[in-house]
């Protein structure tokens, strides 16, 4: 006859799940007190003693969101700015770490710690170059000015993370792919590919978060042509130093952070598993 087993609990685990929840709470009440100010009507968002909750729940703040007639563009500028990043940088991140994986080269380890320096230099030191090269390459005022830098400076990430999973490829795998006739570049996109997306899609994941929420660049590189802002520029409409309307800052914060949630749901296996191997790597 079989005892039912008596479920073991590990000393100190209430403790540690204590723990984890009281972060998850701490990390998710910046964000629910933003939606919550979406709502809140303006007198209560004005109001000396705010209140962690409303009673009267109101939608003007997303009216005023919506009514402007440019915010329809700025989020068509942020779509195109971060699909744009996302799936270049993730190409090139791939090929690149095929190459410093399954190639010998000279100068390949240096390459590799110029990687990970690059991604030591502060973005802000940078800014005033990049300003002088969009300038003379006559990209300011362009989505260009704001798809290339965040490329280059997404790069060196992806291609460090997507190394460790294309080293987890067996060479074996490639051989027998040759042996059985096919080609470098069909054993790169119908096998390889396949083998390292989990990968692809944590640093894309990192590539579209950057370029969603950039302020500093979108700030910098977009003077003149307001019609090439992207929604963090849109924030700006809504602050005014005399008067700003904090009801509108909220709402228009909360309609950016929609897409980066939607794209988290879409990819939360994929996400997972990715991070899951570079981590085993």
């Amino acid at each position: 006859m079989n005892l039912p087993r008596a479920r073991v609990r590990r000393p100190g685990r209430p403790a540690a799940e204590a723990s984890a929840l009281l972060i998850a709470v701490v990390v998710a009440f910046p964000l629910y007190w933003m939606v919550l100010s979406a709502f809140k009507p303006a007198g209560e968002i004005e109001s000396s003693e705010p209140r962690p909750w409303t009673l009267a729940p109101s939608l003007d703040s997303f009216q005023r969101v919506f009514g402007q007639q440019e915010f329809g563009r700025y989020f068509l500028n942020s779509l195109v700015v971060a699909g744009s990043v996302v799936i270049a940088s993730a190409l090139i991140a791939f090929l690149a770490a095929t190459a410093v994986t399954r190639f010998r080269f000279r100068l390949r380890t240096t390459l590799l710690i110029m990687f990970l320096v690059a991604q030591m230099v502060p973005v802000e030191a940078l800014t005033i170059p990049l300003f002088f090269l969009m300038r003379d390459a006559g990209q300011l005022n362009t989505l260009g000015s704001l798809i290339l830098p965040h490329i280059a400076f997404s790069l060196p990430f992806a291609i460090w993370m997507l190394r460790g999973f294309v080293k987890a490829v067996p060479e074996a795998l490639e051989e027998a792919a040759y042996i059985d006739g096919a080609s470098r570049a069909r054993f790169l996109w119908q096998i390889l590919f396949p083998l390292v997306l989990p990968g692809l899609v944590a640093t894309s994941v990192f590539s579209f978060i950057s370029a969603w929420n950039d302020f500093l660049f979108a700030k910098s590189f977009i003077i003149s042509d307001t019609s090439q802002s992207t929604l963090p520029m849109a924030l700006l409409v809504f602050y005014k130093p005399d008067d700003p309307d904090w009801g509108g800052v909220m709402a228009a914060s909360t309609v950016m952070t929609i897409p980066v949630l939607i794209f988290f749901v879409l990819v939360q296996r994929r996400l997972v598993s990715g991070l899951g191997g570079a981590v085993k790597d």
